[in-house]
């Protein structure tokens, strides 16, 4: 007897047609007919069953605060770090908590089970990392939330700047952060990065940096990165976030970075909406839109996976959780439009991002834990066109979240009276 069975899914590799068996937490068989009964049956009906979703770089100490104490006009980076810079002094824990624990019930809604956030350090109360490790504990049964000491204001640039990251290390927070682009000068950002490593190795912590987002080709913090890296040890250990600088470099300076950052096993995490909305800036035509290497970096057998980095925040003003969002988005700037290539984008949002964290038992077989999503799409290439409903997202083989399929109702003489865009718009060659 199983706790749950899932009938007649499509599986992410591309099987089609099987039964996946839960019970006691754990995905205990998948085969094309499972012969035994459940407690609960779900009838995936030839749709997409998927591990859940992760993003491995988010800013909750942030989301939702879109208006608070004004909107950015602009749009730009500047005045977001601007109007961050109103708000933080007037941040409560209470608010924080209550801002964040709605974002987490949106993103349960959207099969978003896992997420990195950075905390912002610069203010020397930490009201903000008391808050999320309070949110850490309190949505620990849904959603896996690992929380990055993230000096936003510098490192070295904020007054106490040092002593606050040490302290909410202390505190346990999971992750060592860092910005060194946004230190006063390049070497500020070179020592940063080499005392963050160095903090990170003495206390047996993994490593986040904030690295090169800017459209500076002479930005040279990754490098530092990944030697730092090699030095302490830390290979596999470590995240490389942004990185757009990589986009405007010399093409022979990076063929001789990325075997670098290779033999650094560094993580690489793009964020597509963030990076092409407010990367060049500067330019007129042609414009920049600063998204790093994805390609290039993946051939070269860098785990990359993609972040969402912000939802409704003084910094992004669009954003629902939703990581086929992020990943629809990463197809059309990295022009990623074979099929083999759509894959790979999914992967980068689910399994990819699992390596980047860490994650133990995440995954799509048996031993796994039974962590799963059923979507309205019949394979990871329809689901990143569609960023279709979320129509059962499982924890621990509990069903803790249902959405509505999206059927359209038509009112028109002579056309079906309803249309299911998960059905009845798949490419041509998928019905042969």
């Amino acid at each position: 007897m199983f706790d749950l069975i899932i009938r007649n899914g499509n599986l992410p590799d591309g099987r089609e047609g099987f039964d996946i068996g839960l019970a006691g937490g754990v995905i205990t068989a998948i085969e094309k007919h499972i012969d035994a009964g459940a407690k609960e049956e779900i009838a995936a009906d030839g749709r997409l069953v998927s591990p859940p979703f992760c993003d491995p770089h988010f800013h909750m100490d942030a989301t939702l605060s879109l208006g608070l104490p004004r909107m950015n006009v602009s749009g730009t980076l500047l005045e977001g770090i601007a109007l961050w810079g109103e708000l933080r002094p007037l941040l409560t824990k209470e608010a924080l908590v209550e801002r964040a624990l709605r974002y987490c019930d949106l993103a349960v809604s959207q099969g978003l089970l896992f997420i990195r956030s950075h905390v912002d350090t610069s203010d020397p109360r930490l009201v903000t990392a008391e808050a999320l490790i309070e949110v850490r504990e309190r949505v620990a049964p849904y959603i896996t939330l690992q929380l990055v000491a993230f000096p936003q204001d510098g490192y070295y640039r904020a007054a106490e700047g040092e002593a606050s990251l040490a302290r909410a290390l202390d505190m346990g927070l999971d992750i060592v952060g860092g910005i060194p682009h946004f230190e006063r000068t390049m070497d500020d950002g070179r020592r940063s990065v080499e005392a963050l490593c160095r903090i990170a190795a003495e206390r047996g912590l993994p490593v986040d940096i904030h690295c090169d987002e800017s459209d500076d080709p002479l930005s040279r913090h990754i490098e530092t990165l990944a030697a730092e890296t090699i030095r302490h040890g830390l290979q596999g250990r470590v995240a490389g976030s942004h990185l757009t600088s990589m986009h405007s470099m010399d093409n022979y300076y990076v063929s001789k970075l990325i075997p670098l950052m290779a033999e650094a096993e560094i993580n690489v995490i793009p964020n597509p909406l963030i990076n092409i909305m407010l990367q060049g800036r500067h330019d007129t035509y042609p414009k920049r839109r600063g998204m790093t290497r994805v390609r290039e970096l993946m051939a070269a057998g860098l785990n990359v996976s993609f972040g969402q980095d912000c939802t409704m925040d003084p910094w992004y003003s669009m954003g629902s959780a939703d990581m086929l969002e992020v990943g629809h988005m990463a197809i059309h700037v990295a022009q990623m439009s074979g099929i083999e290539d759509k894959k790979k984008v999914y992967e980068a949002l689910t399994v990819n991002s699992a390596k980047t964290m860490g994650l133990e038992g995440y995954g799509l077989a048996v031993g796994c834990k039974a962590d799963l999503i059923v979507l309205q799409a019949a394979d990871v290439v329809e689901a990143l066109r569609l960023k279709p409903a979320r129509l059962v997202v499982i924890k621990g083989g509990r069903i803790i979240s249902r959405s509505a399929p999206r059927i359209g109702e038509l009112f028109l003489k002579g056309r079906p009276a309803a249309i299911d865009p998960g059905r009845d718009y798949v490419p041509v060659a998928a019905k042969l």
